[in-house]
């Protein structure tokens, strides 16, 4: 109920949830629960809406767990999932084969893996995910593909960038036709759109409040130095920063390192 993520099918809940215990997560004060997609679905509904043309968001209401909304990034040869959610329904399932389906699936960083074998079952659909972060795979499956290095170009110019940062296997994407041929990066909260616009952050727990070190933004920055840019697309509804992205980039990073080194 915490993080939403899926387990592998077994007769009780599992003891231990590892992803809520890590240091940058927790478990709620009343202690660990679960539940399952079916009593999720007897209460909680998907929202879909555009964020942008050929983007469509896909978030749960009420809000669920983390309450991150996903992305499905609309692309000639193929759609691709950006981030999951953990409630897939048959009206969500309708929607998105409407839009020409699902080919792959690829996730910034642990907390947002949800039931992502259980929508990659569905539509018949690949995973990527960082081989850093393997370890917090709960439910195995043979649709995911761990890559490694820094870069994973996938179709249409569509390419995986591992910063690391919050996690590290942290990955954003980049989207070279969004905002009409000037781009685009998904980021999740690897790095965080925050409540003004016009800057973004970067934490190794948000919840927990544990900064990252300069050497990690420095990383950060660099990873993405070489691909162009206008607009960054986080993790939540309208968590957006919709122009001269990379230079708002670049000045907040600035503003975070004086911040911590200061």
């Amino acid at each position: 109920m915490q993080c939403g993520t899926q387990f592998s099918e077994s007769a009780k809940p599992p003891l231990h949830c590892p992803i809520c215990e890590d240091e940058r997560q927790f478990v709620r004060h009343s202690g660990q629960e679960w539940t399952t997609l079916e009593r999720l679905a007897a209460d909680h509904r998907n929202r879909l809406e555009e964020e942008a043309s050929r983007l469509l968001g896909i978030g749960t209401e009420p809000e669920f767990a983390i309450g991150q909304r996903a992305l499905l990034v609309q692309s000639p040869a193929g759609n691709l999932l950006w981030d999951c959610i953990t409630l897939l329904d048959d009206r969500t399932i309708a929607e998105v084969n409407a839009r020409g389906g699902i080919r792959g699936i690829a996730i910034s960083h642990p907390h947002y893996y949800t039931t992502m074998v259980e929508w990659a079952e569905h539509f018949d659909a690949e995973i990527f995910l960082h081989t850093a972060d393997r370890e917090w795979v709960m439910r195995k499956s043979p649709r995911i593909q761990f890559w490694e290095g820094t870069r994973l170009p996938l179709w249409d110019g569509l390419t995986l960038i591992n910063c690391a940062g919050h996690f590290e296997g942290g990955t954003v994407l980049h989207w070279p036709a969004g905002e009409n041929g000037k781009g685009a990066l998904l980021t999740g909260d690897i790095i965080q759109v925050v409540q003004d616009r016009r800057y973004v952050s970067f934490m190794r727990s948000y919840p927990n409040l544990i900064p990252l070190g300069a050497t990690a933004i420095r990383r950060i920055l660099e990873q993405v130095e070489s691909v162009a840019f206008e607009q960054i697309y986080g993790a939540w509804w309208k968590a957006n920063v919709l122009s001269d992205a990379k230079a708002a980039l670049r000045k907040s990073a600035e503003r975070y390192v004086r911040a911590i080194t200061s």
